[in-house]
């Protein structure tokens, strides 16, 4: 293993997140950038009688074929790879888009809270500036070593300018803690579902675009604690705990928005477990 590795794996497993990787070029991140603005154009009035807002922030890897491709980029994976070992699979593609002046923030809370995976170490998100994030356009902030903390008591506030499903909060964080991890066009950074994070408005001139991709392995789940959906996309799947699934076929294809409805009905009884309400993004038909 290089020393480069070495360093990355220890930052990481002592601070729980690491950010400032290069991914991807300036001109691919104008293409994907360009992509997903093409989509807003094309969608501006919302597919299968849902905003496009909706599989943008929700398992859009099952319908958009754009966002599958970039959770399964080399770059990225080989980084996973040295975190979680060789057997992976994507849980989760969600893109958080805050517009110049928006008031939208993500409150402080830990990732896995909701996700029915207990406080697993065998997971990772990737978040992917697709923009300049940076502290005036509301980069992420993390709390070193809060991932050895327990999963702690949220508030749910079900906040309009919160982009958290349930407006999920962790009251009483000492925010001089706090590390910020600005991220230029193509960087990422990697966070364990458990490290306490937060980020602010956006007070910039330009949108502010990030991709979140939600990394798990096999053993996250087997066959006495249920099962969830994820895309295989590197290694095999040995445990049985996953219902495995190949990606879209194409853009919105009629049957993978069928399977779409199929996986938001199952996840919603789970992530949104013992909410007073469910009127957002998880609100399944019945």
């Amino acid at each position: 293993m290089r020393m480069i590795d070495k360093s990355f794996i220890n930052k990481y497993q002592k601070e729980g997140f690491y950010y400032g990787i290069p991914v991807f070029s300036n001109s691919e991140i104008r293409s994907i950038r360009s992509e997903i603005e093409t989509l807003e154009k094309k969608f501006k009035n919302g597919i299968s009688k849902n905003k496009l807002e909706q599989y943008f922030r929700v398992n859009g890897h099952i319908v958009i074929p754009l966002l599958a491709n970039l959770s399964k980029s080399p770059k990225i994976l080989d980084y996973i790879e040295l975190l979680l070992g060789s057997n992976i699979l994507v849980w989760s593609v969600e893109l958080f888009i805050k517009e110049p002046g928006s008031s939208k923030i993500v409150s402080w809370h830990q990732d896995i809270t909701y996700w029915g995976m207990g406080e697993t170490n065998n997971e990772v998100t990737a978040w992917i500036a697709l923009s300049n994030v940076n502290i005036e356009s509301g980069c992420m902030r993390f709390i070193p070593g809060s991932h050895n903390k327990k999963i702690l008591i949220h508030e749910d506030t079900f906040d309009e300018d919160n982009l958290l499903s349930r407006g999920q909060e962790i009251k009483g964080i000492n925010e001089k803690e706090a590390i910020y991890a600005p991220l230029k066009p193509g960087e990422m950074s990697l966070h364990h579902g458990k490290c306490l994070h937060a980020s602010g408005m956006n007070n910039s001139n330009d949108r502010r675009i990030g991709l979140a991709i939600r990394y798990v392995t096999p053993d996250v789940r087997n066959k006495e604690n249920g099962h969830d959906f994820a895309m295989l996309v590197r290694g095999f799947d040995d445990k049985g705990g996953w219902f495995n699934f190949a990606g879209p076929r194409s853009l919105f294809n009629k049957k993978d928005l069928c399977f779409y409805n199929y996986v938001l009905k199952y996840q919603s009884k789970v992530l949104m477990a013992g909410a007073n309400k469910n009127d957002g993004m998880y609100k399944a038909d019945k």
